[in-house]
């Protein structure tokens, strides 16, 4: 008995020393992803880590169903498709056709009104914020410099950086995009209840606006432009600017570094389901109209959906690019295999959700999941 009390004794002491250096080494954030993450089981953020974080809400207004199309789910998955969704865990995968819902199914105890982590996805919806800022006069346009609002990057190379630059991925930080590692930028930003801190930390290597390298601190500096240039939070801009004119069915959360800071984590964490998640996709299909109202600049979705830098096809402006089968896709992307694909020849939109997207192998920028999905979804559709 006394053998275990001391024992118990120096690892309190142990663990007291730990937390000690931690304040003290500004690794604190460490213990929240302990807390939220790895006490969990899990080894990364995953679908419903929402939970466990503050959230602000973007409540819904009139919401605006899809209509079904004659032919609702009148195909099954494809033995491939059902194959990829138990590997991979899918939550969701849907298929859109003219504007209205050919396919849906759900699985692993989600419906359609489920709420899971947009994680990258929420990049495209932060582009769109910008363009909507351009439109209503707050920013001059994607060649302003950031400095003009956040006057940290005034200096040397940042003085470069503009805010078409962030939107592309082209502002040459020394952001590292790492989701594993405990000790990187991308988990301490995830976790760290000073966000803003953490990414006015941030220094300028390379020359901004020369080339792609995909970077997620790109868009949460953005999106403290976006609030300064708006005076307005990311929440409620996305809230009026989109969720509601867009007729989603279902109120959201947006992830927030702390209650205290009330800065969303802009390149990930909205959670919501497929079908509103998929709104968006259509918007920029139709070139930023929505029932016959423009809601976004078409200018501005047009240029979004084409690659800036030549060497770089795969990435336009918040959005990801991809050829397949002679096809030109666009698509939102996110960790673990979050999709809203869109083929505008087609009027096609695909949605797949997710715990994982499989190996992490890439081809030319895309895993190889992302192909079988639109490939099956083509066979469903007898295309």
């Amino acid at each position: 008995m006394k053998f275990l009390k001391k024992l118990f004794k120096w690892v309190a002491i142990l663990l007291g020393v730990l937390i000690i250096a931690l304040y003290i080494t500004d690794t604190d954030y460490l213990l929240k992803a302990v807390r939220t993450i790895y006490l969990t089981g899990h080894s990364t953020a995953y679908l419903e880590d929402y939970k466990k974080f503050d959230n602000k809400l973007v409540e819904n207004g009139n919401p605006q169903p899809w209509p079904i199309h004659k032919h609702y789910n009148t195909v099954k998955e494809t033995d491939a498709l059902n194959d990829i969704n138990k590997t991979n865990g899918t939550i969701a995968y849907v298929i859109i056709k003219n504007d209205s819902i050919w396919f849906e199914n759900y699985y692993d105890g989600f419906d359609e009104n489920s709420k899971s982590n947009s994680f990258s996805m929420a990049k495209s919806y932060v582009s769109g914020l910008m363009g909507k800022a351009i439109e209503q006069g707050y920013i001059k346009s994607l060649d302003q410099p950031v400095s003009d609002f956040l006057p940290t990057f005034c200096k040397g190379l940042a003085a470069k950086m503009t805010v078409g630059d962030l939107s592309s991925m082209a502002s040459g930080t020394t952001w590292d995009e790492k989701y594993y590692s405990p000790f990187s930028i991308v988990t301490r930003a995830y976790f760290d209840d000073d966000l803003e801190k953490v990414m006015l930390g941030l220094k300028v290597e390379e020359e901004p606006g020369k080339k792609f390298k995909y970077s997620s601190g790109d868009t949460q500096i953005l999106a403290m432009v976006i609030e300064k240039a708006t005076g307005k939070k990311m929440y409620q801009y996305l809230e009026e600017s989109f969720w509601k004119p867009l007729g989603c069915e279902n109120e959201t959360f947006w992830q927030v570094d702390s209650e205290d800071h009330d800065l969303v984590k802009a390149y990930c964490c909205i959670a919501s389901n497929a079908k509103d998640f998929a709104r968006f996709g259509k918007l920029y299909k139709d070139f930023g109209k929505w029932n016959g109202k423009q809601i976004l600049d078409s200018v501005f979705v047009a240029k979004s959906i084409k690659p800036r830098f030549p060497e770089s096809p795969q990435y336009g402006y918040g959005w990801w690019l991809k050829q397949q089968n002679g096809k030109d896709f666009f698509m939102m992307r996110g960790h673990l295999g979050q999709y809203v694909i869109v083929e505008p020849n087609d009027n096609v939109i695909i949605v797949r959700l997710g715990h994982s997207k499989g190996s992490n192998k890439e081809e030319n920028s895309f895993t190889e999941d992302i192909s079988v999905y639109i490939d099956e979804a083509y066979k469903m559709l007898g295309k």
